[in-house]
């Protein structure tokens, strides 16, 4: 059962952080209901599976020619202006709802270091997920 419930983090959090929709903290947090036990491997689980979705949007990005020449319209190069200026450390945002996959794809595109990008998203979405655990465990700790 333990594996079982993981293994769906796992996916959930995996395709959350790719272009496809997910409900990774949803599952997250009943899982942590259904089984407080697994607090630290479902911290982790969920953490590492988000970073790896957030780099298979990175490698999308890769696909893309260089992004040396921007597109001419002028949001666009200050965006991009702004993500080489602070590179990899803005990938601490990769979980933000709406710009965290285009944050990653962005950054895969720009070829920003792959090593680097991966350590940030993994401290990033390490600390959104541990955050949605500790109030897990707050709420139903309670029991």
């Amino acid at each position: 059962m333990q594996e079982t419930t993981l293994l769906a983090l796992f996916l959930s959090s995996f395709l959350g952080a790719t272009v496809l929709p997910g409900g990774s903290e949803v599952v997250l947090v009943a899982l942590l209901k259904l089984q407080p036990a697994l607090v630290w491997s479902a911290l982790l689980v969920a953490s590492l599976a988000n970073t790896l979705g957030g780099m298979t949007s990175y490698l999308l990005g890769r696909l893309f020619p260089n992004g040396d020449n921007v597109a001419p319209h002028s949001r666009h190069r200050r965006s991009v202006a702004w993500l080489q200026r602070h590179g990899s450390p803005v990938l601490l945002l990769a979980w933000a709802p709406l710009i965290g996959d285009a944050l990653c794809i962005a950054a895969g595109w720009l070829r920003i270091n792959p090593w680097y990008a991966a350590l940030f998203m993994l401290i990033g979405k390490t600390a959104r997920y541990g955050v949605l655990t500790l109030a897990a465990v707050q709420v139903f700790g309670d029991k």
